[in-house]
């Protein structure tokens, strides 16, 4: 059923002046609350608690996948058996200790950002944690790292779970390479792919700039999943907006 004008308005205000304390697409505040006190928190590692809290007091904190999502993504890694992943898009590693934690003591997360500085912030508490180990963090741009192990055939179809969460002007870019590392079966999360609810906003909506700017990008990037016929897809509204592509082919 298509907004009314009123509504409409609303919902571009929203995007446009929305409070950014939490990225949540669920319009009423003490609902997404409930879900986290209920659900998550309670089960929340002391380790993610903690990162979780120092990172919330960073200028950019905006960046820091949610905890419900982080709840997601260990869930997801328990399920399909997971042991050989790959992050794209670190910053303190709210995702990346999820994962961390919900791997086998042998697993492991290749980790690429282009900046360590954001990543050693989150370390100490990831070394608490007893998880390290599991790491290989690389920092640079990806896309060239990406290229590299793509340049080995070995590499190829190895990866059980890859979680997308970078530049979102390279994401199709990112697909294109990371379709080819993850193996049959296996899983890519794309994260941010309803973008501040800006998908279905009028393109003259008032919109903070970097929403304003990735917006397109991140709309390409949803009419390319839905057309690739290499995967399965799923949409989700956590956080805002996670899309899991299962590869079949």
């Amino acid at each position: 059923m298509a907004a009314n004008n009123g509504e409409e308005q609303q919902q571009n205000q929203l995007i446009g002046h929305q409070d950014l304390a939490h990225k949540s697409l669920l319009q009423s505040d003490a609902l997404y609350q409930y879900i986290l006190e209920t659900s998550v928190f309670p089960r929340e590692h002391e380790s993610l608690k903690e990162l979780r809290e120092m990172t919330e007091k960073h200028p950019r904190n905006l960046m820091a996948t949610p905890p419900d999502e982080g709840q997601l993504l260990r869930m997801l890694i328990k399920l399909i058996n997971a042991k050989n992943t790959m992050e794209i898009g670190v910053y303190t590693g709210y995702s990346l200790l999820s994962t961390a934690l919900a791997l086998p003591e042998d697993g492991k997360i290749l980790a690429l950002d282009v900046n360590r500085e954001y990543y050693e912030l989150g370390l100490p508490i990831i070394e608490k944690a007893g998880v390290a180990h599991k790491i290989d963090f690389r920092e640079g741009p990806a896309l060239p790292l990406l290229d590299e192990l793509l340049e080995d055939e070995n590499n190829k179809g190895t990866f059980d779970f890859i979680f997308v969460d970078a530049d979102k002007d390279n994401y199709i870019n990112y697909h294109k390479r990371v379709i080819e590392l993850v193996k049959v079966g296996g899983l890519i999360g794309f994260d941010n792919t309803l973008w501040f609810g800006s998908m279905v906003a009028a393109p003259d909506a008032p919109m903070m700039d970097f929403v304003k700017h990735y917006r397109g990008y991140v709309i390409e990037l949803n009419k390319y999943l839905a057309h690739d016929s290499r995967i399965e897809i799923c949409q989700l509204p956590v956080g805002d907006g996670i899309t899991l592509c299962r590869r079949i082919i």
